[in-house]
């Protein structure tokens, strides 16, 4: 990705890393969910078997989502995504890729929570979902206001005051 998001191209990727596009294929199927799993590449939080408090767990989470998108590559893809076709390719990946997939992480970790007894299991886990990653991901494609480290704490905070 070198030369841009735009110029990534499945061919490019398995030329330069000399597998073939079949086994590229198998695992992203076309070059903008490859682009989105790249970004976020070493981001993930805690693995569940390893996680801590929801209240750690959601951070890491957060700080790792803020840290991918703080990069240039990851400024770079909310640029094309705020100009996209909300149809698009990129804007699907980017949807199933980092929106749906980081749900589904805090999903996990609420349900662990609330396995563990640490929480109440939520009256609507969905409209949970949303307020906890609504915003960051609202940040993001807004820019009213920076996308940092404090954000992801103070978001996560607030959050956790509607699980209580």
């Amino acid at each position: 990705m070198g030369e841009g998001f735009g110029r990534l191209s499945i061919e490019a990727v398995a030329a330069k890393s000399g597998v073939g596009k079949p086994t590229i294929y198998r695992n992203w199927s076309n070059a903008c969910e490859l682009a989105m799993a790249a970004l976020m590449t070493g981001q993930s939080p805690e693995p569940a078997e390893k996680a801590g408090s929801l209240k750690s767990s959601l951070t890491a989470q957060m700080r790792a989502l803020v840290s991918a998108f703080a990069t240039t590559r990851g400024r770079q893809i909310t640029m094309a995504l705020a100009a996209a076709d909300p149809e698009s390719e990129m804007t699907k990946a980017f949807r199933n890729q980092i929106i749906l997939s980081s749900r589904e992480t805090g999903r996990g970790l609420i349900e662990r929570a609330v396995h563990r007894g640490d929480i109440a299991e939520p009256r609507d886990i969905e409209v949970i979902l949303d307020i906890i990653y609504g915003p960051l991901f609202y940040r993001l494609l807004v820019g009213h206001q920076p996308l940092d480290e404090s954000f992801a704490d103070r978001l996560v905070l607030t959050a956790l005051t509607v699980l209580e």
